[in-house]
């Protein structure tokens, strides 16, 4: 089920700043400046929802955290922390130009080989899919939106 998600509303609130002729990003999760690539413009946008909308906590959001996968490291774009803290939810973000296809599909679940998260999505700033895992049957329900954040510890 695609996701009815307007991202781009928060476009115009991203911090944006001018370096020569490099246009940066403030990343508040990460707290520093980063280039503003369009896979990173579609990162910020997201976690503008996150923070704001669906009001995750920026202490339990990690951004281009690392994962080991049979050896090889590699950067999961947002993982979500629940309050214990475990993974629960991880989101894989791609350039508008780039799309989502099957590949992107299988990289964020390669990812979720190692962290174990309930949830899974995947976006382009356009487009957005997110699913509730569900192992123990093998199988998956897709959501309309993200999930609420759990209360509690």
């Amino acid at each position: 089920m695609l996701l009815q998600l307007d991202f781009w509303q928060f476009f115009p609130r991203l911090r944006r700043f001018q370096r020569g002729r490099q246009l940066l990003v403030y990343d508040p999760v990460r707290r520093k400046k980063v280039v503003l690539t369009p896979e990173e413009g579609v990162r910020q946008v997201v976690l503008l929802y996150l923070l704001e909308k669906k009001k995750y906590p920026p202490s339990h959001i990690r951004v281009e955290g690392e994962v080991t996968l049979n050896g090889m490291l590699r950067r999961c774009d947002i993982a979500v922390f629940d309050p214990r803290p475990e993974p629960w939810l991880l989101i894989e973000c791609k350039s508008p130009k780039v799309g989502l296809t099957q590949a992107v599909f299988e990289q964020v679940a390669r990812y979720n080989l190692a962290l174990c998260a309930p949830y899974l999505a995947i976006t382009d700033g356009e487009h957005t899919f997110c699913a509730r895992l569900y192992p123990e049957r093998q199988a998956f329900e897709f959501l309309s939106d993200f999930p609420d954040y759990p209360s509690g510890s």
